[in-house]
């Protein structure tokens, strides 16, 4: 069975009153144990990740800031969260789960983090509710811990991932890939190695047929080693910030495609939450808990 970080302080409310950030954190993991799609040991809580891992993919000066707690008023607004040590600690602890959920998903085939994919940080910058990029972080330990040369980010959250693009610009060993909402968060797209740009209120079969085309001909092609999914829902009908038409179902079948692909070659796949705002809670806890029905299918 595969393995899921998560820790309580994902759920913890900060002294400003806002809390992280959504009740789903602390709902899934309930769900999936209750259901019987995994047993509660299967959830680890990491450590927080150390300053010289944050160093490989962040810059030293933005590092400073966010330790300190020396942001400029511009650049919270630009996170979107008010700092405060919580909130950093929040984004330590989620990177190191990520980090540790490569080594997990060369064990078992297949590992989740509940609160990771926080895809829009910069190396210099936070964006979007994102401080410190989970997805980059786990990439360098992949390869400066076991040499790895093809890693492959598929991002399917509704907003581009514009800051792991940026990160891995001029780097060849990484392959970044995003399908998104053309007219939708961030409006200043970065150059992903791929990027194709959706409408709004696209449907399950014109979705599904680009999600199938490009993610089984980029591993034919790159070949990966090594595969990061982001997995947001917020490609959802229903949510309120993603536009797009697909179906629970249709977001369903977006997982088996990644998980299967992947599978068919013993491809390791770290899977990152990402994003998800429907109206009803339900509905948000229903379509990541098929994210981990759909692994623990294929993946046994």
């Amino acid at each position: 069975m595969f393995r899921i970080a998560f820790d309580p302080i994902y759920c913890h409310p900060l002294p400003d009153g806002h809390r992280f950030p959504m009740a789903k954190y602390e709902l899934l993991p309930e769900q999936l144990i209750r259901e019987g799609t995994v047993e509660e040991s299967a959830f680890f809580a990491p450590d927080l990740l150390t300053e010289d891992r944050i160093l490989r993919t962040h810059e030293s000066e933005y590092w400073e800031k966010l330790k300190n707690g020396t942001l400029e008023r511009r650049e919270e607004r630009k996170i979107g969260f008010p700092w405060s040590e919580a909130l950093v600690r929040r984004e330590r602890t989620i990177c190191r789960g990520t980090a540790m959920n490569t080594e997990y998903a060369m064990q078992d085939g297949v590992s989740f983090n509940i609160a990771g994919g926080t895809h829009h940080a910069y190396t210099n910058r936070g964006e979007g509710f994102c401080l410190l990029n989970d997805i980059a972080i786990g990439a360098h330990h992949l390869i400066d811990h076991h040499n790895f040369e093809r890693i492959l980010v598929v991002d399917l959250d509704v907003h581009q991932g514009n800051g792991t693009a940026q990160i891995f610009e001029n780097e060849p060993r990484v392959f970044t890939f995003s399908i998104h909402g053309e007219k939708n968060y961030p409006l200043q797209k970065e150059n992903s190695d791929l990027d194709i740009g959706v409408p709004d209120g696209i449907g399950d079969r014109d979705y599904l047929k680009l999600v199938d085309k490009h993610v089984k001909s980029l591993v034919d092609e790159f070949q990966p080693q090594f595969i990061f999914f982001q997995s947001g829902v917020d490609i959802l009908e229903n949510d309120k910030l993603g536009r797009l038409g697909v179906s629970l179902a249709g977001c369903r079948e977006r997982d088996r495609i990644v998980f299967e692909t992947a599978h068919r070659d013993n491809i390791p796949v770290a899977v990152n939450m990402g994003g998800g705002y429907s109206e009803k809670l339900a509905d948000i806890i229903e379509a990541h808990a098929n994210t981990y029905r759909m692994a623990a299918s294929i993946f046994g």
